[in-house]
């Protein structure tokens, strides 16, 4: 092979050469993209009317916060549905993080609804406990949006 020759030209042979692709994210459907934008400032917005409510007393942040959890609750358990559908979905390589998705998802419903149920009592009788279930409905709503748009549950999932 003469010098500075590459391989492959030296012997009029065609070159190679070696590229790697990045992995394929697959989005969110627009659907689930919608409902998965939902329960996030609904669960915030509980959170910061249990807030005011722990420091004001004043019985109507209670029932904000009450009707705050329901629409979350109602919107949360459409994007869970569509998240355990995803899961079954899933490639054999993204199916671990389909699941790990759905369960915070799950989570997150599952703190809502126990949240509601304390709103259901007496005004007077809910704290401090709905603000740390409101705060815990609210962080598990924000990881769930991170890992939803940012494709953590289908990477490796094409």
């Amino acid at each position: 092979m003469p010098r500075g020759a590459l391989p492959g030209r030296a012997t009029g042979g065609p070159a190679l050469s070696a590229t790697t692709a990045p992995a394929l994210v697959r989005p969110l459907h627009p659907l689930h993209a919608i409902l998965l934008a939902f329960p996030l400032p609904l669960f915030l917005g509980a959170l910061l009317s249990d807030f005011a409510y722990s420091r004001s007393f004043q019985v109507q942040w209670a029932n904000f916060s009450s009707w705050l959890i329901a629409g979350g609750l109602l919107v949360g358990g459409f994007a869970l549905l569509w998240a355990l559908i995803g899961v079954f979905r899933a490639g054999r390589g993204g199916r671990g993080r389909a699941a790990l998705y759905f369960v915070v998802l799950l989570a997150m419903w599952l703190v809502g609804l126990v949240n509601a149920f304390v709103h259901a009592k007496d005004a007077f009788a809910i704290m401090p406990e709905a603000l740390y279930l409101s705060a815990g409905a609210a962080l598990l709503a924000l990881v769930a949006a991170w890992m939803g748009y940012s494709g953590f549950q289908s990477r490796g999932a094409v």
